[in-house]
């Protein structure tokens, strides 16, 4: 394994690892270790006391960050008749039908997110299940982007909607936005996260659920968050 720089180096003497860091705290060093040429994404990483093994321990939801990620998101729709107009008005990138669905399914992928009404999410787990599911975005109505508000789920997802969802190691990855934003936008985003997080523990899941939580940037060192005792 590489060694890391004497940049990153330089960077992880500011993390104090004998302790855990507030939100509050963290959000303001998070920007501070942010020193690279790009506007680096911060990530929160939780470590959920949870069996992924078993589906009805598995943890999935949606949350809407107040502050957004501060990136653009590009928004497929497929869907048909009036929505069509909904969606292009709600602001979507690209809207069709069939014709869109063969699109995807000969190579265009230029989208962040699907949107599909019920009518066609037959044909679309027909044609694109085995495309999109793997990369995580086949539009499922647990992940808000399934459904007849057609506009409301695009003006969701452009606001800054998130979806999360435990890997098989059973931790969670979520943006929480930019290193330029203010530092108590990262933590007004991370609150809701956390809420939603809360929210979305399974009935299956004994013990400690909330087991650690860190925060990052890209290019950065990850700090650890006090979390306190949670059930």
């Amino acid at each position: 394994m590489p060694k890391h720089g004497k940049r990153y180096r330089a960077l992880v003497s500011k993390v104090d690892r004998t302790r855990q860091y507030s939100i509050d705290e963290a959000a303001a060093l998070v920007r501070e270790l942010a020193t690279a040429k790009f506007d680096e994404t911060v990530e929160v990483h939780f470590r959920l006391g949870i069996d992924p093994r078993k589906s009805d321990q598995n943890v999935r939801g949606t949350v809407s960050l107040p502050h957004g990620t501060g990136r653009s998101v590009r928004v497929a729709v497929i869907t048909r008749g009036d929505n069509v107009a909904a969606a292009e008005a709600a602001g979507a990138d690209v809207v069709g039908a069939e014709d869109l669905i063969e699109r995807i399914a000969n190579g265009f992928l230029d989208f962040d997110a699907v949107v599909a009404t019920p009518d066609v999410m037959a044909l679309v787990g027909q044609r694109l299940a085995r495309l999109l599911g793997p990369r995580g975005l086949l539009p499922n109505p647990k992940s808000g982007t399934v459904g007849t508000d057609v506009a409301g789920m695009v003006r969701g997802l452009k606001a800054g909607r998130i979806e999360f969802r435990n890997d098989k190691t059973g931790v969670v990855h979520a943006p929480i936005g930019k290193a330029s934003f203010e530092s108590g936008n990262l933590s007004a985003n991370y609150t809701s996260l956390l809420n939603a997080l809360e929210a979305a523990k399974p009935g299956a899941a004994k013990g400690v659920y909330l087991r650690s939580a860190y925060l990052t940037t890209t290019m950065g060192p990850s700090i650890p968050l006090t979390l306190g005792s949670q059930a």
